[in-house]
């Protein structure tokens, strides 16, 4: 399970509608299971079908989360006309087995779907999201 901020939750959702209809991206971290803080990242591809995030930037945020005292909860990115599900070139990049991939559904873009998922070793594996008042 992973806990997300009120604010967190609507913040990755500004996000992917704001860079609609490009696929959006980013992480999400925090301590102890809560995700506390987002960290937009420029989807390189610019694609409605596909995310990259640039190794410089992703590096930096990893350093900056580090220095905050915080460790990633999660990677997200926006699927702009699918469901949230992760498609197969989601799980052939999914590098992190132990981190919660995050997915935004837009195919109905006034009522978004956020669902979580592990990936590891090609299998996904649903995981409970709850979006915490504080």
């Amino acid at each position: 399970m992973l806990r997300l901020t009120r604010a967190v939750w609507h913040e990755m959702i500004a996000h992917a509608q704001a860079e609609y209809p490009k696929e959006a991206c980013g992480m999400v971290a925090g301590t102890q299971g809560v995700g506390s803080r987002v960290f937009r990242m420029r989807n390189v591809d610019q694609s409605p079908i596909s995310y990259t995030m640039d190794p410089t930037e992703q590096l930096r945020v990893m350093k900056d989360m580090r220095a905050a005292g915080l460790e990633m909860q999660a990677i997200y990115h926006s699927h702009t006309a699918t469901e949230a599900y992760p498609s197969p070139t989601d799980v052939r990049l999914a590098t992190y087995p132990d981190t919660t991939y995050v997915l935004l559904s837009l195919k109905e873009r006034t009522r978004p779907i956020v669902q979580g998922y592990r990936i590891a070793a090609g299998a996904i594996t649903p995981e409970v999201l709850v979006e915490e008042s504080s």
